[in-house]
C-alpha cells in the first residue's frame, strides 16, 4: 500500500525530524493546526481504514512514550512496557484490532525524538530488568524507509545493561540492522502463522518463508530472535499446518537463538466484527465457535483453545525443550491444563520472561 497524502502538525513543522521524514517520503506536505478536519475526511470515506493507511500525519506524542501493557485482571499479562513511537500500520490484516481501536484509524508518526530520548534516559536510570517493545500500536519495522528510528533505538538500548528492546514485525525490512552494535539488547521478533492464514488474512505482509529467512539473517548478525503465534486461527486442518510451521522454524534458526515464543488464539472486540465483514467479505475468521470472554472480547470456546495449545506446546517442547513458551492473555485454567503450571505460582509471567531475556540477551542481573 502506497502513501497518498502527507500532513504535518503545525506544532512540529520546524522540528528537524519532521524535515528529515518529509524529505525521505517525497510527497508535498500539508500543514494543519487542528487534525479534526482530517479525521472527519477519513471517517466520511467509504473505507476509513483503507483511507487511514494511505495518509501519514506527522505530529507529537503528547501522552508519553513509555506505558505498561494494559492487560486485564482476568488474564495473565506479561508485564511488558510499550514504547509508543507511532500508530497504525500500512499492512492490512483482517483481524487487526487497530481497525477498531483508533478513532479514526490513521498512520501517525511521532517526531518529538528529544522527548523520547529523555523518557528512555529516565527509564534506564531505574536500573531494573525490563522488556520494551514498539510493536503494540504499529508494526516495529514499517517505518524503515522513512526514518532512522530503529538505528537510534538499537543504539540507546545497547548502551545499557538492564533492558531489552523487542522489534515485532510481519515485514522483512531488516537491511539497516546489519552492522549495528546491538550487544544483544535488541530482539528481532516475527509474528508467524500458517501460509493459509497469511495468504487470506494478512494482506501486504511478507510470506512465512520470507519472515523465517529474515530471522535467520538477523541471527547471523548476532541478534536474539523471538516468535509470536498470535492470533492462531482455528479451522479444519489447522493443526497439521501449524505443526509444519513449528517444524519450519528450526530449519532456519536454532533453539538457543530464541528468547521466547508466545501463543495466542484469535480474539476480538465485538465492534471489530462488522468491520471485518465489510472490509474482508470472503474472510471466515469471525464465524468460528466464539463466546464472550471475561474481558468482553470474543474468544474461541475454551476447550478448542486448550486442545490446539496442548498440541503446539508438545511440538515446541519436542524440538526446543528449553525455549520459553508462554500465552498472551490466557487464564489460569488454560495454563494449568496446557503447561502444567500457573505463572503466579512461579513468581509471575513477567519474572519468567525476565529470566529468559537475562539468559539469552545477557542482561546484567
Amino acid at each position: 500500500m502506497k502513501l497518498k497524502k502527507l500532513f504535518v502538525d503545525a506544532a512540529v513543522q520546524s522540528h528537524p525530524e519532521t524535515k528529515r521524514v518529509c524529505q525521505k517520503i517525497g510527497l508535498p506536505a500539508e500543514t494543519i493546526d487542528d487534525p479534526v478536519a482530517l479525521y472527519r475526511q477519513i471517517n466520511l470515506s467509504s473505507d476509513p481504514v483503507r483511507r487511514g493507511k494511505q495518509i501519514l500525519y506527522l505530529t507529537k506524542n503528547k501522552g508519553g512514550f513509555l506505558k505498561p501493557c494494559p492487560g486485564t485482571r482476568e488474564y495473565t499479562c506479561c508485564d511488558y512496557q510499550i514504547l509508543h513511537v507511532a500508530s497504525f500500520c500500512y499492512m492490512d490484516c483482517s483481524y487487526c484490532i487497530l481497525q477498531s481501536y483508533f478513532h479514526p484509524p490513521l498512520l501517525q508518526y511521532f517526531v518529538n525524538r528529544d522527548d523520547l530520548d529523555s523518557e528512555l534516559s529516565e527509564f534506564f536510570q531505574k536500573g531494573e530488568i525490563a522488556r520494551v517493545g514498539t510493536g503494540e500500536f504499529t508494526d516495529s519495522l514499517i517505518w524503515e524507509p522513512w526514518t532512522d528510528l530503529t538505528e537510534t533505538l538499537v543504539s540507546r538500548f545497547s548502551a545499557q545493561k538492564k533492558a531489552v528492546l523487542e522489534l515485532k514485525t510481519k515485514t522483512v525490512n531488516i537491511d539497516r540492522l546489519k552492522g549495528l552494535d546491538h550487544r544483544k539488547k535488541t530482539i528481532l521478533s516475527w509474528s508467524l502463522n500458517t501460509p493459509r492464514v497469511i495468504g487470506s488474512e494478512e494482506r501486504f505482509t511478507a510470506s512465512l518463508e520470507e519472515r523465517l529467512q529474515a530471522a535467520r539473517k538477523c541471527r547471523q548478525w548476532g541478534y536474539p530472535i523471538s516468535f509470536h503465534f498470535d492470533p492462531m486461527v482455528i479451522y479444519k486442518g489447522c493443526e497439521k499446518e501449524y505443526r509444519k510451521v513449528v517444524t519450519m522454524i528450526f530449519d532456519y534458526v536454532q533453539p538457543d537463538d530464541i528468547v521466547w515464543i508466545s501463543l495466542g488464539t484469535f480474539r476480538f472486540m465485538p465492534s471489530l466484527k462488522a468491520i471485518v465483514a465489510k472490509r474482508f467479505p470472503s474472510s471466515k475468521i469471525i464465524y468460528g465457535e466464539f463466546i464472550t470472554g471475561l474481558d468482553n472480547k470474543m474468544r474461541y470456546f475454551k476447550p478448542l483453545r486448550i486442545s490446539l495449545y496442548q498440541k503446539m506446546v508438545d511440538w515446541l517442547r519436542e524440538l526446543a525443550p528449553d525455549v520459553t513458551v508462554y500465552f498472551c492473555m490466557e487464564d489460569d485454567e488454560v495454563w494449568k491444563k496446557t503447561m502444567g503450571f500457573v505463572p503466579s505460582h512461579e513468581g509471575g509471567l513477567g519474572k519468567i520472561l525476565d529470566e529468559s531475556a537475562t539468559k539469552v540477551c545477557e542482561l546484567e542481573r
